[in-house]
């Protein structure tokens, strides 16, 4: 087989794996037209149609799905093999891809980027930050970081920090006005700020736990629905209603008197953000020293506070 015909065989693997071409062409660091030409050719040499494209779609034809079941295997023996040899350079070096919630690259990526590039200045972090939670595998990716509560079993997981409690927050302005929830489902009667799934343009339910019992959502409805965390506190301060968020984000605010907690003996705490990757035979050497170098760094947990008012009295101290 010549180089060309295998570099031709991969993009068409990449393509199926990444399920378009933008996403497969930017994998290979080629352009889309470029990488349509290297398929067209292919299903020429072949004489077989491997792909049903349109400007929206990309399916596998059958004949596309069975050569993709024998390449899969074999490319990933492949790539295997060529990670083992890179795994003897002295400097560890490649691309990874990484796929991270806002606030959790945030909280784990944003202070790190430094200290890892002057360790490992031959490592790219390739990284996406939004609010999808996308899928790791199908997508190309290597490693995420994501809540607990949406890793699959099939991937490996390392506990970044500690776990997070959610709490709610009004202005004193508002509570003047319309007075204090005293139970989560309260809040039905209160005007509360929305946030909204970027992937699935469904409403978050706000979570509550039985003081010592089980966990139970809310449905609330207000004035605002936002995608982006940072307008619901900044709707809350500004009085238009109550807000849930985390206890750490809200606790400047609540320390300075604009924000009020309520509800707190219904927050409960929850199991914090964790970098995860597929489980596989051979970790590639450089996402091997990323997951040590972040378990390092954040491994110690910590435990949240009790209450808001503990801390704020802790911090006056």
């Amino acid at each position: 087989m010549r180089g060309s015909e295998f570099a031709d065989l991969r993009a068409f693997a990449t393509i199926v794996a990444q399920g378009n071409f933008a996403r497969a062409a930017a994998q290979l660091s080629v352009s889309p037209s470029a990488l349509s030409q290297t398929i067209r050719g292919l299903e020429a040499r072949l004489g077989v149609r491997l792909l049903n494209r349109t400007t929206r779609s990309v399916s596998v034809t059958d004949a596309g799905s069975r050569l993709y079941g024998r390449l899969k295997s074999v490319l990933e023996e492949l790539e295997a093999a060529v990670a083992d040899v890179n795994d003897l350079r002295e400097r560890p070096a490649g691309t990874l891809r990484l796929t991270s919630s806002r606030v959790g690259a945030e909280r784990f990526l944003a202070p790190i980027l430094g200290q890892f590039h002057r360790a490992y200045p031959d490592i790219v972090l390739d990284t996406t930050v939004d609010d999808v939670v996308r899928d790791i595998v199908a997508e190309g990716y290597d490693a995420g970081i994501r809540l607990g509560e949406m890793i699959s079993d099939d991937m490996v997981a390392i506990k970044l920090g500690g776990n997070l409690r959610q709490v709610a927050v009004a202005s004193p302005d508002y509570l003047a006005r319309h007075g204090a929830p005293r139970h989560p489902r309260d809040l039905l009667d209160h005007a509360c700020i929305n946030w909204r799934w970027t992937e699935t343009g469904r409403i978050y339910h706000w979570e509550f736990q039985e003081p010592g019992g089980d966990w139970f959502s809310v449905a609330v409805k207000g004035p605002i629905i936002v995608t982006d965390r940072s307008m619901v506190l900044a709707a809350a301060l500004q009085g238009v209603g109550i807000a849930l968020w985390l206890e750490d984000r809200i606790l400047p605010y609540v320390q300075d008197g604009r924000l009020v907690p309520l509800l707190e003996e219904w927050s409960g705490s929850f199991p914090g953000f964790f970098l995860c990757y597929p489980k596989q035979r051979h970790t590639p050497l450089p996402l091997r020293v990323f997951t040590d170098f972040m378990r390092a760094t954040y491994a110690a947990d910590y435990a949240p506070s009790t209450s808001l008012s503990v801390s704020i009295v802790a911090h006056s101290e």
